[in-house]
C-alpha cells in the first residue's frame, strides 16, 4: 500500500485547509485510516482516525471541534478538514493505514507541511 498526502501549505491563524491522502495498492477492509502530526521538536501524535466503514471516528482533544476526518472508499482517499487553524497546529501531517482505529500503523504516507502564522 502506498499513501500520498497533499494539501498542506502556509495559512494564517483562523484559516482552513483540507488535507487529502490517496492510497494505492491492496486495500484491507478491516484497516482504519489515520492522520498524525509532528511539530518541530515534538513527538509524532495521533490527530484523527476513521474506521474502514466510517462507523467509528476519533479526534484528539487538541483538534476536536475544529478538524474533521472523512473518507471516500470509492476513491481510496481520506481527508482531514482543518478549520480555525492555530499556530500550534503547525506541523508535518502524515496519513497512515492502521490495523484498527487505535491500533498500530501498518503503512505510513509521506508528510505534508502545514504552517500556520499568527
Amino acid at each position: 500500500v502506498q499513501l500520498q498526502a497533499s494539501g498542506g501549505g502556509l495559512v494564517q491563524a483562523g484559516d482552513s485547509l483540507r488535507l487529502s491522502c490517496a492510497a494505492s495498492g491492496r486495500m484491507i477492509s478491516t484497516y482504519a485510516w489515520g492522520w498524525f502530526r509532528q511539530a518541530p521538536g515534538k513527538e509524532r501524535e495521533s490527530v484523527a482516525a476513521i474506521s474502514w466503514s466510517g462507523g467509528s471516528i476519533y479526534h484528539s482533544n487538541a483538534v476536536k471541534g475544529r478538524f474533521t476526518i472523512s473518507k471516500d472508499n470509492s476513491k481510496n482517499t481520506v481527508y482531514l478538514q482543518m478549520n480555525s487553524l492555530k499556530p500550534e497546529d503547525t506541523a508535518i501531517y502524515y496519513c497512515a493505514f492502521k490495523t484498527s482505529l487505535h491500533g498500530s500503523v501498518a503503512y505510513w504516507g509521506q508528510g505534508t507541511l502545514v504552517t500556520v502564522s499568527s
